[in-house]
């Protein structure tokens, strides 16, 4: 019986795990792809192409990053009568404007920091000045990860908000969200909708601060860990019927049929939980420690996700993790996340892209990462370079041979966190 066929459209660490998840009982090929996603453990069944996605074959096609997300990219393959996994335009708005998120979550009733919307300056520093920190400023549009600054103090705060709103950050700042700073600990929790169906993949958690203790400035996402074992199925069950769906049922009044994965940013404080944002597509690095515990078959469920019919893949509403535990750490290059160094080799690696010395149960997963001449060493080519996730029969395991892995790779100036894991979650009542 012939395989069948995907493609990951996208270029990261989250495509790369995609890849490496669909590999297990599909034929991928990944558009544009990256240096280590034809690595030889997928086993040959991952290739990369330069193709746009509307010039590939496949049966099912999964839409990696945000931007082709907001651009479209879903409406076109859908109107070439393709399968795709991600949103169109529309539902894909609600990373793509962060003002348009806090609209449908406030018609939605569903619970978020207070907020205003705010074209001019003299309107942030106001609200600004009515808030008790600390202070939160969003960019509206998509800014790479890199457009939410929570200010210590007010003067960091309108600083921030000034320079968003006289063009930093381009068409991405025009205008800002002010928020209220919100206290306790960050869940990501993703959920898999065919249109009407809500089915929530194990929750995670990530560190996005550059340095450890949550220092620094923002990143993509320097790590993550998953399952937080302090959420129970009572808990992620709540959380969902009160956060997630209720985002759903209002898309659909508005018309729109969301099709993907909706990555819920939870903030749990001590007067419940509230969402920090919605993303639009898997978390990365959350895709990188999800994925490995999925215990059905990634196609299977990614394909009903697609064609609308996720109830009968998944009768019970819940996906069954495999293992328990995994950890990614974010490995990044020197000078991330301001002015990343590239071209560095990097040692440590095998010609698979992998460890050249292996520790069990981990994967390294390429996010920015070159090879010029097919072959020869790996270079850095990107702030957040490598992805080194673990699975094992816990999280603290996990997290020991994630950090011996990490161990074995070097090269100039390789920076990363050394607290991914080693503080869960609280526990939620």
């Amino acid at each position: 019986m012939s395989r069948s066929r995907v493609c990951v459209v996208g270029s990261g660490g989250r495509e790369h795990a995609l890849c490496l998840a669909l590999a297990r009982t599909a034929d991928v090929v990944a558009t544009p792809g990256n240096a280590g996603m034809a690595a030889l453990l997928g086993g040959g069944a991952i290739t990369t192409t330069a193709a746009p996605p509307e010039e590939v074959e496949a049966d099912l096609y999964v839409i990696g990053p945000e931007v082709p997300l907001v651009a479209g990219l879903a409406d076109r393959l859908r109107a070439l009568g393709r399968r795709v996994v991600g949103p169109g335009a529309d539902g894909a708005r609600l990373e793509g404007s962060k003002a348009f998120m806090k609209e449908v979550l406030v018609a939605a009733g569903v619970p978020t920091a207070r907020y205003r919307v705010c074209e001019r300056f003299a309107e942030a520093q106001a609200f600004l000045r009515g808030l008790r920190g600390p202070w939160v400023v969003k960019a509206d549009g998509l800014a790479s990860g890199k457009g939410v600054l929570v200010a210590a103090t007010l003067e960091e705060a309108e600083q921030d908000a000034a320079s968003k709103l006289s063009g930093a950050l381009g068409d991405a700042g025009r205008q800002v969200v002010v928020e209220e700073g919100l206290a306790g600990p960050e869940c990501s929790l993703l959920v898999l909708c065919d249109g009407a169906t809500v089915v929530p993949m194990v929750p995670a958690q990530d560190s996005k601060r550059i340095f450890d203790g949550d220092r620094g400035p923002n990143t993509g996402g320097m790590g993550a860990y998953a399952p937080l074992a302090q959420l129970d199925d009572a808990a992620v069950d709540d959380l969902v019927e009160r956060m997630v769906r209720p985002v759903v049922h209002e898309l659909r009044r508005r018309g729109i049929e969301y099709r993907g994965v909706l990555y819920a940013g939870l903030m749990l404080t001590d007067e419940g939980p509230r969402v920090l944002e919605f993303n639009v597509r898997f978390g990365d690095p959350e895709a990188q420690v999800v994925l490995p515990l999925l215990g059905e078959d990634p196609f299977e469920v990614l394909a009903a996700v697609a064609q609308g019919s996720l109830g009968s893949a998944v009768p019970s509403g819940r996906l069954q993790p495999t293992r328990a535990g995994a950890v990614c750490v974010v490995m990044a290059a020197e000078g991330y996340p301001e002015a990343p160094r590239s071209g560095d080799p990097i040692e440590g690696l095998g010609p698979d892209g992998q460890l050249a010395d292996p520790v069990p149960g981990v994967t390294v997963v390429h996010a920015g990462t070159a090879r010029p001449y097919g072959s020869g060493p790996f270079l850095v080519a990107g702030g957040r370079v490598l992805g080194v996730t673990a699975v094992a029969s816990s999280v603290a395991e996990a997290r020991q041979r994630a950090y011996a892995a990490v161990d074995r790779i070097t090269w100039r100036g390789a920076q990363w966190r050394r607290d991914i894991a080693s503080a869960p979650a609280e526990a939620v009542t």
